[in-house]
């Protein structure tokens, strides 16, 4: 019986990058996009001649793109245990809603990668360990071998790749907690043997927070008049979870290699909120305490073959597959006894197939041209039961699924014109073909967004030292697949559905006719970079938004209740503009302020302040801005080394002014300033071994930031959250094995 032989890894990767090829993929009729290539460098067949481990200025400064490139120090110089934590303190970022978001723009304006890719949905930037982290890259406008959803911007994470040599690498830690200190374990196993390279990072994490709302409401009480309430809440949260994200590099050839990697997250999570109630007039409506309980998980693979088959051309084949999970059980309590109860959870499940071929035209001028393709499928369920009986029986329990499939193709040129200029010029079409189904309906929908972009960066001397960088892009938001399931959710103040609710209390439901929200944008911006290695910087920015998203609430009839309800949904409100001046210096206090700090050469300044316009067109001024959309926000921060000992100390401080938003015509959201400080101090016993001691004031791990947001209708109700959470501190030792 003759042997089979078997499978090398060339065949192997041949397989599989065969079996999600664009033809394999039309012929099965699952149309499937991912995110092309890491945002380094447009034209990757460049030569590239390596002349040591550069740093991330460096980086930045030989990009052929305007971007921000943070590396492995500003990750590991306040001992964050999330990366989330470390993307409160970059220039231009703000975190809200558990996410990332730049020049203050909302969530989805903002484009997150993870190595080139695009985020799974429910990934959870708050669980990812920095250590885990190799550098992160903030660009202000896209390529085109990445997605145009970037409006806002992109935040491209990219892991740690397979070291050269081997490593072993242990990161101890305790936060405070509320019955004992929590703790973080980060390790890294790393190896290296000709021809092959892997790495598995692990992270194992632990929290418990304790956070107190004030909810003080002006709405019409149980008897339908005027009441007046004030609640004191205390919140916790609590939890545990660990990611891990092997990764396997395989040099076959100076011309060939292959990549895999995975990634796995996965963690439990609780939450106990509890109310002490004050009714100051009336017969108000209040919040019921609370219990909820649930899990989280994301899971993804991908495989990335790369081919060099003659000197000035080079072929690279990705292909990835993704699943996000998600369960909830949360409980509505009165006088101890369960009112309302909801159950159910999401699963997400994609397939990313990209190619891209590049060639060299000259010597420094390459052509890039490739494909993204995508199918995104998400399956929710939900059953909400009061006192042991089904709340809406048209909709509990049943299934609502949405599918979204994405085709892009791209074409990109690259040309050094000279010494001292360089553009990037490219062409990227992008189609979107919705479909959501709930209980009885489908509704499909098909977009397609073209998005020229163009990039321009002159070096004014030939060292390169001072840069002029201009972009312009057209990019877009594309609605995700949850506001995309036309499920209501009733308010559990109002549960009743044979009576109206209120305004400040609606049903919520989601729209799946949603269309993306277009944008052109105009990005210019002067860097200069000093001898030393200190940088500033300024730019300007301009966006014109249409068929801008906005939630809005209206009174109804709806089909799961006999009365007419408020409810707040998703709808394509108007168009908008924003713009914005940005500011950023970083570097040696003696560089920066040569006569007034020259003796300081221990000691690192950073500084950034941004200024933010918007309006939208629908509403009428003053504060008709784009929503969460700060006027300006400011960031400080040092770090010094003290002569003669083993301790480096630091901290960073952002700040954040009050300012009103004009959500609706008959709609004001006022927010208080706010405050962020981060200090820390590292005391390096030997090389190899330190321990790192940090304090944070002003925002929280897994929470919002402390503020006060005041909700003001035109009648003169109103809702207003006070959060404040206490100082969290922790202390790391890292260890080098």
């Amino acid at each position: 019986m003759p042997l089979v032989p078997s499978p090398t890894p060339r065949t192997l990767a041949a397989c599989l990058l065969l079996a999600t090829s664009p033809a394999w993929v039309a012929a099965q009729g699952a149309p499937d996009q991912g995110d092309a290539a890491p945002a380094a460098q447009p034209g990757a067949a460049q030569r590239i001649e390596v002349v040591g481990r550069q740093g991330a200025s460096d980086l930045r400064r030989a990009a052929s793109v305007a971007k921000q490139v943070y590396g492995r120090e500003e990750l590991d110089k306040f001992g964050d245990t999330n990366v989330l934590d470390v993307m409160r303190r970059l220039p231009g970022v703000s975190v809200a809603g558990g996410g990332a978001r730049m020049r203050g723009l909302g969530a989805g304006f903002t484009q997150i990668l993870i190595n080139g890719d695009r985020a799974p949905p429910g990934f959870q930037l708050d669980q990812l360990a920095p250590n885990q982290v190799e550098r992160i890259e903030v660009l202000r406008a896209p390529t085109a071998d990445t997605s145009a959803q970037a409006v806002a911007g992109t935040i491209n994470i990219i892991l740690k790749d397979a070291p050269r040599r081997s490593e072993r690498q242990l990161r101890v830690g305790f936060s405070d907690g509320l019955d004992r200190p929590k703790a973080n374990v980060n390790a890294t196993f790393s190896d290296a043997k000709a021809p092959w390279a892997f790495t598995v990072p692990l992270s194992v994490f632990e929290w418990q927070r304790e956070s107190r709302n004030t909810l003080e409401r002006r709405a019409p009480g149980t008897d339908g008049q005027p009441a007046l309430a004030v609640q004191q809440g205390l919140q916790e949260n609590w939890g545990w979870g660990f990611n891990v994200g092997p990764r396997l590099n395989w040099k076959f050839s100076d011309e060939e290699n292959l990549s895999i990697s995975s990634f796995l997250q996965k963690g439990w999570w609780n939450n106990r909120n509890d109310f002490a109630n004050t009714t100051v007039t009336g017969l108000p409506v209040l919040d019921d305490n609370s219990r909820a309980d649930g899990t989280w998980q994301n899971l993804r693979g991908n495989a990335v073959w790369n081919y060099r088959f003659a000197n000035d051309q080079r072929i690279e084949l990705r292909a990835g597959v993704q699943q996000s999970r998600g369960t909830f059980d949360s409980r509505n309590l009165r006088l101890g006894v369960e009112q309302l109860r909801t159950v159910g959870g999401s699963q997400d499940e994609g397939v990313t197939q990209a190619g891209k071929y590049s060639r060299l035209l000259g010597e420094a001028h390459s052509l890039t041209a490739g494909w993204d393709l995508e199918i995104t499928n998400r399956d929710e369920r939900r059953t909400t039961t009061r006192n042991g009986a089904l709340l809406s029986p048209e909709f509990d329990g049943q299934p609502f699924d949405a599918r979204v499939q994405r085709r892009a193709f791209y074409v990109q040129d690259e040309w050094e014109i000279s010494p001292q200029l360089q553009t990037v010029i490219g062409l990227r079409h992008e189609r979107i073909e919705t479909e959501s189904k709930g209980a009885a309906t489908t509704v499909r929908n098909t977009s397609s967004v073209l998005s020229p972009l163009w990039h321009l960066t002159w070096r004014l001397d030939p060292k390169g030292r001072d840069i002029v960088r201009a972009s312009v892009a057209r990019t877009y938001r594309a609605p995700n697949v949850g506001t995309l399931l036309a499920r209501p959710a009733i308010n559990a103040l109002y549960l009743d559905t044979s009576l109206s609710n209120t305004e400040l209390a609606p049903d919520r439901i989601g729209n799946p006719a949603l269309r993306p929200e277009l944008s052109t944008g105009l990005d210019i911006a002067f860097e200069k970079y000093m001898a030393a290695g200190g940088i500033w910087s300024v730019g300007v920015f301009h966006r014109k938004i249409t068929d801008l998203t906005r939630t809005v609430t209206l009174l109804q009839n709806v089909s799961w209740a006999t009365a007419p309800r408020w409810v707040a949904q998703p709808r394509n409100f108007s168009s908008a503009t924003t713009r914005g001046l940005e500011f950023e210096i970083k570097g040696r206090a003696s560089e920066l302020m040569p006569k007034l700090l020259a003796g300081m050469k221990n000691t690192n300044l950073r500084a950034s302040l941004n200024f933010y316009r918007s309006s939208v067109e629908a509403l009428p001024g003053p504060d008709n801005r784009l929503d969460g959309q700060q006027p300006w926000t400011s960031t400080l921060g040092f770090d010094h080394r003290v002569n003669g000992t083993p301790l480096n100390f630091g901290g960073s401080l952002t700040i954040n002014p009050a300012y009103d938003t004009r959500l609706l015509l008959d709609q004001v959201q006022q927010r208080s300033s706010t405050k962020s400080l981060d200090l820390f101090a590292q005391w390096v016993f030997k090389p190899g071994l330190s321990m790192r001691v940090a304090a944070n004031a002003g925002s929280q791990p897994f929470g919002p930031t402390n503020s006060v947001i005041r909700t003001v209708f035109a009648g003169g109700d109103y809702t207003q959250n006070d959060r404040y959470a206490k100082p969290t501190y922790s202390v790391t030792l890292d260890m080098r094995l």
